[in-house]
This record gives C-alpha cells, structure tokens and sequence, in this order.
C-alpha cells in the first residue's frame, strides 16, 4: 500500500477506507481497453486501467469544496473513491474530490438543502454575535484611548479605535496586545493615525522620499500631537 506523501502509485492504494482514483499528469492509456487520455485512472497490477474496466465507471465525480456533502455524498454511496492528483511543487498527493453513486450524491443534496434555512439562521446570528462583539470591542478602545490622551477629541477616538479594530484587517486592534487593550498597543493605533491625518507623512511618501526618512521628518509633530493630548485635563 503506497502513501499519499510518495510518488508513486502502486495497486491496491487506499486512503483511510476508501479507494483512490488518480488524476494523471501525463496522458495514460488503459491497459485493458487501450481508451485513452484517461481523465482518471486506477493503478491495477502496475498499470493504469480506465474506471469501467475496474468497475468505477457509474460513479460521478464530486468536487471538493463542500465539506458538508462531500461526508453526506459518501454515507449515501455504497462505493465511493478519493480522486488525487500529484502536486510537484509540494511533493505529494492531494485530494481533488470524491467519486460517489450518482443516487447516493442526490440524497446528499436533498439532505443538505433540508438544513439550509437552519444553516443560514445559523450564520445570521453569528454574525450578528460577532457585530455585537465588534460594537463592545470598539467602544473598550476608544475609552482606552481617552484614558491615556485626554485631550483626544471623543469623535477622533472613536475613529481610531474603529480603524484599528476593524475585525480581519490584521491591524494592531486585532492583534492579540490589541485584544488585551495593552497600552503598547493603544498608543501605536494613536500614533498611526496621527501619523497619517496630522502631518505630511503621506505626501512625503508619495514624492519619494523614504519610509523612515519620512518618519524622521515628522516625527516631532508627532510627538508633539501625543504630548497636548496626554497633558490635557480629563
């Protein structure tokens, strides 16, 4: 029995329970009944033999992609088989898709579509969840952000913290210091965006000069922006 992590494909190869059907690279023939190019191919007795004259011939090919029926396709199907194709840049198979009954596949998809509202009040309210999250969140900054720089407008700060906790962006409100509302964290969103609404850091960058030459340019008024609204009364 070969492994999927090889090269080659002996007979007989097995992933887990089910058979392997191979996506081919180069053009095969069946060594039985000469059809070729083969689209897929199963490696019988160390040469390559089409799916009818294995006897896979009926099932349909099922792409990957939707975990869900893919696992619903195979409970339904008597027989089934992986499909693999060799990657030569990663050194080994992957999986491309599955190949089912053609009745068996159907009820998957009666099954799957009996559970689609559930799936989708289901995303609804996760999303909702996660919008709710994303409100608490925001304001939690925001008021960190008044706490360390008082004199920061309260509109200003809220679009800071909305910039920087903007959920998938990857910026510093995201990051797990930002989560934490560490100060660290806090104070390099505030600095960003002073960096780029209060000074011409952006105009400088695009007339050339570079990043850190242009950091260096404005970084007194940056400076000077955080000092008036840390020492400004609460």
């Amino acid at each position: 029995m070969a492994s999927l992590s090889t090269p080659p494909i002996r007979s007989g190869l097995v992933v887990g329970s089910g058979l392997v059907v191979v996506q081919p690279l180069r053009k095969r023939h069946c060594a039985g009944c000469r059809r070729g190019p083969l689209a897929l191919l199963v490696v019988e007795g160390g040469v390559p033999r089409c799916l009818d004259c294995v006897d896979l011939g009926h099932l349909v090919f099922l792409p990957r992609g939707d975990t869900a029926l893919t696992r619903r396709a195979r409970e339904e199907s008597a027989l089934s088989a992986v499909v693999v194709r060799f990657n030569r840049r990663r050194g080994r198979y992957e999986r491309q898709g599955v190949l089912v009954e053609e009745a068996g596949l159907a009820r998957a998809e009666e099954r799957c579509l009996a559970d689609a509202e559930a799936r989708r009040r289901r995303r609804v309210r996760d999303a909702g969840r996660r919008a709710a999250e994303d409100v608490r969140f925001t304001e939690a900054f925001a008021a960190e952000i008044r706490r360390l720089f008082p004199g920061c407008p309260e509109v200003r700060a809220r679009t800071i913290a909305a910039h920087a906790s903007l959920r998938g962006s990857g910026r510093v409100g995201r990051s797990a210091a930002g989560r934490a509302l560490s100060e660290g964290a806090v104070v390099s969103a505030v600095v960003a965006s002073v960096r780029h609404v209060d000074t011409p850091y952006d105009q400088l960058l695009m007339s050339g000069v570079p990043r850190h030459e242009a950091r260096r340019r404005i970084s007194a008024g940056v400076e000077r922006a955080l000092r008036d609204w840390r020492d400004a009364p609460a």
